[in-house]
């Protein structure tokens, strides 16, 4: 990221929490869709991903990850963009410290040798104004395979706190994590497929 995407974006994850705690709520206010040629940085405190694993043909395992930090970025027709989004992989919480610290290791992501994740998109598909799908690639254990980040909700509001547009929603993909290789359980219970689902929200630097 540059050096002002950083400054800007510390500023307001400095700033929000603070205003938020000493200032009455104000109401959002509704804004229009991404701005054309604009870049959003990803605001790490509302941009994570979820996934769910079938479990023994019984419950579903649920874990979630944190993002370090990313850009989106809009093209001049406002019909499409760039995405580009670093997850911190050793972050990942089921809830179970025991269940955690397997995940971590080598029979899943090996978070020692590989510590990060990416997705990076060149092309989103919109309807009107709205974020309909990202069409990208998840590089995962140093492997590289395309994924399709499909919508369930999008839109944008000028948040009251800083006064700037952010914009984001709620994307999700079904991929087989054996195409990155892991394929720990899949003889004895634990399913190939997964549903990944991501929330996300950027915050308009220029």
């Amino acid at each position: 990221m540059t050096t002002r995407i950083v400054c800007a974006l510390a500023l307001y994850l400095a700033v929000a929490p603070v205003l938020s705690q000493q200032a009455p709520p104000l109401p959002a206010t509704p804004a229009s869709g991404p701005v054309k040629g604009a870049r959003y940085a990803i605001d790490p405190t509302h941009t994570f991903v979820l996934y769910e694993i079938g479990h023994y043909g019984t419950s579903t395992n649920r874990g979630r990850f944190s993002t370090k930090d990313g850009v989106v970025q809009i093209d001049d027709s406002g019909r499409s963009g760039r995405v580009d989004i670093t997850m911190d992989i050793g972050s990942i919480n089921t809830g179970v410290e025991l269940l955690n610290r397997h995940i971590q290791s080598k029979d899943f992501l090996n978070v020692a040798e590989f510590p990060t994740g990416r997705f990076v998109a060149d092309r989103m598909v919109f309807a009107d104004d709205k974020v309909q799908e990202v069409k990208g690639t998840l590089t995962l254990l140093g492997r590289t395979n395309p994924i399709t980040l499909k919508a369930n909700r999008f839109g944008c509001y000028t948040s009251p706190l800083i006064n700037r547009q952010v914009c984001g929603g709620d994307f999700e993909t079904t991929v087989s994590r054996s195409q990155w290789g892991i394929d720990w359980g899949l003889n004895f219970g634990f399913e190939d497929q997964v549903r990944l689902l991501v929330q996300i929200e950027a915050v308009h630097i220029r």
